[in-house]
């Protein structure tokens, strides 16, 4: 553990930020743990990434789960233990991670300050809550996601009354690396 973050507090005794990054289906992150976790280490934030129970997440099994109550202890157990700005926690996640996390993000904006979703397939809240800031990037070579989900996603989220950025980029299904840094980047505004 960084010698800063035994006091639960960073450097400056100031809170973390948190980011909350999601698995694809079969555990994979197309990429995008590497760049969050560089992400961290430069900007001194609490990096937390879950697995979930089965190859991807409950939700996309049927419904909120296990899944959903496994996060939730893992929030509750980060924030216990760490000084979290609970004004800067992000939920982040790839394919069926982007998925979840729209879904869980949007039912819970009064705490997630953004959602950053890449190459997601749908969403589906059971409720709303709060005006997170939402990211969606997509690539437009995707061949397990076509990119108009994506790009379906952002609009109708625009059209709500949400504040969305949208990224598509020359690419199949993964995590550009310039557009997480550029989404990362949105989180320290």
């Amino acid at each position: 553990m960084p010698p800063h973050l035994d006091s639960g507090a960073g450097a400056s005794g100031a809170p973390l930020h948190l980011l909350v990054l999601l698995h694809g289906a079969g555990g994979q992150h197309g990429g995008g743990d590497h760049i969050a976790l560089a992400h961290a280490i430069r900007h001194g934030a609490l990096l937390l990434i879950p697995d979930a129970l089965s190859t991807s997440w409950d939700f996309l099994r049927g419904g909120f789960g296990p899944d959903l109550a496994f996060l939730d202890r893992a929030l509750l157990w980060t924030m216990q233990r760490y000084q979290v700005d609970e004004q800067a926690m992000a939920l982040a996640g790839f394919s069926d991670g982007a998925s979840y996390a729209l879904s869980v993000g949007l039912m819970n904006g009064h705490l997630f300050s953004d959602i950053l979703a890449f190459s997601p397939g749908f969403m589906a809240p059971l409720r709303r809550e709060g005006q997170p800031r939402i990211f969606v990037a997509h690539g437009k070579e995707d061949p397990v996601l076509a990119v108009q989900r994506g790009h379906d996603i952002a609009q109708r989220l625009t059209q709500e009354g949400y504040d969305v950025s949208y990224e598509e980029f020359d690419g199949a299904h993964i995590v550009s690396p310039p557009v997480a840094r550029a989404a990362l980047q949105r989180l320290e505004t």
